[in-house]
């Protein structure tokens, strides 16, 4: 099981509780209409089935590309679009990671399943328990810590030295005292900020940390039924993708050396075939 990301932490901050919502008043009933001959019922719609699991998605070896120097994602989530720009000096393996999770489509349907309000809003955890075990043991080694966790900055949850997988937080306020945990964010949300303080944060923190909120355990085990069945009003990431990558600076192109003045041919010697050049 993955690591719970700050379980210091949270026994140091005082989370703030939202309200459980007022019941809403009862509508009231309409006025009786008069019977209407019948009508034959019309069938309902099938309804959809989920999207079949990416048979990549069960082998992280196959994502490792390098990521560009920057790139933009765009989240389309239950709440809006929420574009994140992530910047590989500040963190090149979590970034390269990052990367290949959004590009596979691994954050399909993805939960934000853990908001506490004034901290962080945690997702990552794939709605496929398949999937979930797949990553479980893909870690990978920590970056230093470049640049500080504040407000809107995206970093990496673990649980110790070196297992970062695929789960995230955005920090809802600064964060700084993260830092010097070694929580190295990886980029910052740069459209759809009040979005992100939009995200429903009702059921506060997960069930490990004593909210109301769903387990980690289970999230991870049974994956998005668990959720759905449990907490219907989670908003969620139905597709992320790559918006837009900043391509590695073209080498200066080298001019074309001038033809020599045409002199008389000498007489022809057997020519040696030009050597291939060697591969990079």
């Amino acid at each position: 099981m993955k690591s719970l990301i700050l379980l210091a932490i949270l026994t140091s901050f005082a989370i703030a509780q939202t309200p459980a919502p007022k019941p809403a008043t009862a509508p009231a009933k309409p006025a009786a209409a008069k019977p209407a001959a019948a009508k034959p019922a019309a069938a309902k719609p099938a309804a959809p089935k989920p999207a079949a699991t990416n048979p990549k998605l069960l082998n992280p070896s196959l994502w490792t590309k390098m990521a560009p120097p920057s790139f933009k994602a765009k989240f389309t989530t239950t709440k809006g679009d929420i574009v994140v720009e992530a910047h590989r000096d500040w963190s090149p393996r979590g970034v390269d990671r990052f990367y290949n999770l959004v590009r596979s489509g691994f954050f399909t349907n993805v939960s934000f399943y853990r908001v506490v309000p004034n901290f962080v809003v945690q997702f990552g955890a794939s709605p496929d328990p398949k999937v979930e075990a797949a990553w479980m043991n893909a870690r990978i080694k920590d970056d230093p810590v470049k640049q500080s966790n504040k407000k809107y900055s995206l970093t990496f949850a673990m649980g110790g030295p070196n297992t970062r997988t695929t789960e995230f937080f955005i920090n809802l306020r600064d964060n700084a005292s993260l830092d010097g945990m070694g929580f190295s964010p990886i980029g910052e949300v740069i459209e759809g900020k009040e979005l992100v303080d939009a995200i429903y944060s009702g059921y506060g923190d997960m069930a490990e940390q004593g909210g109301r909120g769903p387990s980690q355990q289970r999230v991870q085990a049974e994956g998005k039924p668990y959720l759905d069945k449990n907490f219907p009003n989670l908003d969620s990431i139905k597709l992320a993708v790559i918006a837009s990558e900043e391509a590695a600076p073209a080498k200066p192109a080298v001019a074309a050396p001038k033809p020599a003045a045409a002199k008389p041919a000498a007489p022809a010697a057997k020519k040696t075939p030009a050597a291939a050049p060697a591969k990079k």
